[in-house]
C-alpha cells in the first residue's frame, strides 16, 4: 500500500473565526491559513510562515484583513442579495394573484442567479445603499467583455432586474432613488406575418393560400407522423387569426369550454385567458371566431366545461403544440409560403397572430383604437409600434383618420 498523500492533513482544521481557519499539511513545517472571500465566493490558502499555532493565528488575523481589504461587514438586512430575495418573493405572489405569468420570475431567477453571470456573484453582499451608476456600469463593461456573446435582450434583462431589486429597497425606505442603469441598443427582431389583400393583389394573398391549403390536406386525408390532418386544424388557423392569442401552452392550447363566452352587440366571443405571457385577461375576438367555435362544438358534442377547445384527446398540451406545428409546416409547404419575403425568416404559428395584428390595423382603415387592441391581444402600444405598425404602409384612409378631430358638445 502507498503511504498518504504529502498533502494530507497533519492534525485537525482549528476554526478561528466564521470563514477563517489554520491548518497544516504533511509537505510543509509552516501553519496554512484558509480565508473565505464571500465576493468571490471561494477559499483562499496562504501559508503563515509560522511554526507555531499561537503566531499563526495572528498572522491568519492580519492576512485576512489583507486579502479581504478593509471592506465593512454589512448587515444582512442591506445586502443586495437580501433585496434580490425579496423581489423574487414579490414576483411569486403576483403569479399567485395571477398579475403575472409564471415566466416572469423565472426570469429574475435566471438573471440573480446565473453562476457565470447573474447578478447575485457580483453585487451578493454589497451594500445597497451604497450602490452607485458606477458599479453597474463596471459589472456591465466587464460582463461585455467575458460575454460577449449575450443578447441585447439578455442585457437589458438583467438592467431591468438590477432596478427592480433596488426598487424594492426604494419601496422600504432604505435608499431615496435608483442609479441611472443606460440600456444597452437592441436591434428588433422582426415580426413575420402573411400578406394579404389589399397590401398585396388578391392572388399573392399568402393568408389565403395557407387556408386553402389546410383544406385540401384535410380533404386529401394527410396524415402527419400518424396523425391524421383534419378540418379541426384550419379552424384552429382561423381562430388564432381572429382571436389574437398567442399559440402557446398556456393561451390557445389551455382554452377550455368555460373559458370561452359568446356575447352579442358585436357578436364575439369572449376568452378568458387565465395565464398568458403577461398574466390574466379577458379577450374579444372577431366574429369569424363564434363561426369556428360553433364548428368545435359540433365537432365535440358531448364536451364538457373543462374539455379544451382544440385537439381535446390530448391531455399532454405539449403534445398537442407539436402536433399542430408539424402540421401547420405541412400546410406551409402545401401553400408555397414557407417564409417570409420581408422578414427574411421562416413563417411559424406564431406568424398567424402577427397577422392578426396587422389586419387590425390595415382593414379598420386606421379607426383601430390601437390602446384597446394591445390590451386585447395582451401585449403594449410600444410592442405594436415597434413591431407591427412601422412595417406596415401608411394608406389613405389612416391619413384621413390621423387628420381627424372629436366631435364636442
Amino acid at each position: 500500500m502507498s503511504g498518504k498523500s504529502k498533502n494530507a492533513l497533519d492534525g485537525k482544521i482549528i476554526t478561528i473565526s466564521r470563514g477563517l481557519a489554520i491548518y497544516k499539511v504533511k509537505a510543509s513545517p509552516f501553519w496554512q491559513v484558509r480565508i473565505r472571500d464571500p465576493r468571490i465566493k471561494r477559499y483562499i490558502v496562504r501559508s503563515t510562515k509560522e511554526t507555531s499555532r499561537i503566531q499563526a493565528r495572528a498572522a491568519a488575523r492580519e492576512l485576512a484583513h489583507e486579502v479581504l481589504g478593509s471592506e465593512k461587514r454589512v448587515e444582512r438586512e442591506f445586502t443586495f442579495r437580501y433585496y434580490a430575495s425579496r423581489l423574487i418573493a414579490k414576483g411569486e405572489r403576483l403569479i399567485a394573484q395571477g398579475e403575472r405569468n409564471a415566466n416572469y420570475v423565472r426570469t429574475i431567477r435566471l438573471c440573480i442567479n446565473n453562476p457565470e453571470w447573474g447578478l447575485e456573484k457580483a453585487f451578493h453582499v454589497r451594500d445597497v445603499r451604497e450602490l452607485k451608476t458606477r458599479d453597474y456600469q463596471e459589472f456591465m463593461d466587464k460582463l461585455a467583455k467575458k460575454r460577449p456573446d449575450l443578447s441585447t435582450s439578455t442585457r437589458n434583462m438583467l438592467t431591468a432586474t438590477f432596478r427592480n431589486v433596488l426598487k424594492v429597497a426604494r419601496d422600504d425606505g432604505v435608499i431615496d432613488s435608483i442609479p441611472s442603469t443606460p440600456r444597452s441598443r437592441q436591434q428588433d427582431n422582426p415580426r413575420s406575418y402573411f400578406a394579404f389583400h389589399p397590401l398585396v393583389a388578391k392572388e399573392d394573398d399568402d393568408y389565403q393560400a395557407i387556408l386553402r391549403a389546410a383544406q385540401e390536406l384535410a380533404a386529401q386525408e394527410h396524415v402527419t407522423r400518424g396523425v391524421p390532418l383534419t378540418d379541426e386544424l384550419y379552424d384552429l388557423i382561423l381562430f388564432t387569426t381572429h382571436s389574437f392569442v398567442r399559440p402557446i401552452v398556456s393561451e390557445l392550447y389551455a382554452l377550455k369550454h368555460r373559458d370561452v363566452t359568446v356575447a352579442d352587440d358585436p357578436r364575439r366571443l369572449l376568452l378568458t385567458i387565465r395565464n398568458g405571457k403577461t398574466g390574466f385577461r379577458v379577450a374579444n375576438t372577431m366574429p369569424a371566431a363564434v363561426s369556428v367555435y360553433d364548428r368545435i362544438k359540433q365537432r365535440y358534442p358531448k364536451a364538457g366545461p373543462d374539455d379544451y377547445l382544440f385537439f381535446p384527446d390530448y391531455e399532454n398540451r405539449g403534445t398537442a403544440s407539436k402536433i399542430v406545428q408539424r402540421q401547420f409546416c405541412k400546410v406551409l409547404k402545401q401553400a408555397g409560403v414557407e417564409d417570409d419575403p420581408s422578414a427574411k425568416i421562416k413563417y411559424t404559428l406564431y406568424s398567424l397572430r402577427h397577422t392578426a395584428i396587422c389586419m387590425r390595423l390595415v382593414l379598420s382603415h386606421g379607426q383601430v383604437n390601437i390602446y384597446n387592441l394591445a390590451k386585447n391581444a395582451g401585449t403594449s402600444v410600444e410592442q405594436i409600434e415597434r413591431f407591427y405598425a412601422k412595417r406596415l404602409p401608411l394608406s389613405r384612409e389612416m391619413a384621413i383618420n390621423l387628420h381627424q378631430f372629436g366631435g364636442l358638445d
